[in-house]
């Protein structure tokens, strides 16, 4: 499944599951200290918004011997969504956790080439467009590194419980498209969610294969979406970041202001 259920009919149960429509992201109770930047104020985009290439990609791991409804999977899942990503990434959800329209935070470093340390700096995030019981889907902001959504879900399948990520997105702008075409930015991407599924069958004490499966769905570009780039949040945490000494020196006399 790359998209959550369609959306409900009224009165149906599952509209609890779904956001309240959304037109420009608006984050609340962010975690102490969290860098809100590049998704205040954002419009939320699906991969027609999208710059590059359009994949499908999924990711899935049986967990055999796991003695747990997917529902409790799920659950697990969700409390340690951050605990689970690798060690470069961080995911900060909001004090009410993964929750339909709740903000996720993200802290992120990346390689600057293939084979590199992770060390420049990317700030974003995502919203929870849907979630119940047995799998959520967030969406991503303008300037995201893609545009689309990713989709986890825990299912059963031949007696066996199924953990699974399913993306379906492209990379928003020119910059990222070329990064993720020829700089090997789509690999350090795959290597996030095959670490994740992994650390989730190491958190249930079982041991698995990631199945990774990908669909190239559109191989064309869209130039319509080349100015993408002005939100590009990789262009704007580094010149924040930079910016750092400048804020600190006009801290003081903004206090003053006040």
């Amino acid at each position: 499944m790359t998209t959550p259920p369609s959306p409900p009919e009224k009165n149906d149960p599952r509209q609890s599951a779904w956001s309240p429509p959304v037109d420009r992201i608006k984050v609340t109770g962010a975690p102490q200290g969290a860098m809100n930047l590049n998704v205040e104020g954002r419009h939320l985009v699906s991969p027609l918004q999208g710059f590059g290439q359009m994949w499908q990609k999924t990711f899935k791991m049986r967990l055999s011997g796991v003695k747990m409804t997917p529902a409790q999977v799920m659950q697990v899942w969700k409390e340690n969504f951050q605990r689970f990503q690798p060690p470069e990434n961080r995911f900060l959800p909001s004090m009410v956790g993964i929750q339909p329209g709740e903000t996720l935070l993200i802290e992120a470093k990346v390689p600057a080439f293939p084979g590199t340390p992770s060390i420049l700096p990317v700030a974003t995030g995502v919203m929870v467009l849907y979630a119940d019981d047995e799998m959520f889907t967030v969406m991503n902001p303008e300037g995201h590194p893609l545009s689309g959504w990713n989709t986890f879900s825990a299912y059963e399948e031949e007696g066996c419980v199924v953990a699974q990520v399913q993306e379906q997105s492209r990379p928003s702008d020119p910059l990222y498209e070329f990064f993720f075409r020829y700089f090997g930015s789509s690999a350090q991407q795959d290597k996030i969610w095959i670490h994740v599924l992994t650390s989730l069958a190491d958190f249930l004490g079982v041991k698995g294969q990631v199945v990774v499966s990908k669909t190239l769905i559109d191989p064309g570009v869209q130039w319509s979406q080349a100015r993408n780039i002005w939100h590009n949040a990789a262009i704007r945490t580094v010149f924040y970041v930079l910016a750092a000494p400048i804020r600190w020196v006009q801290k003081p006399f903004k206090r003053q202001k006040e």
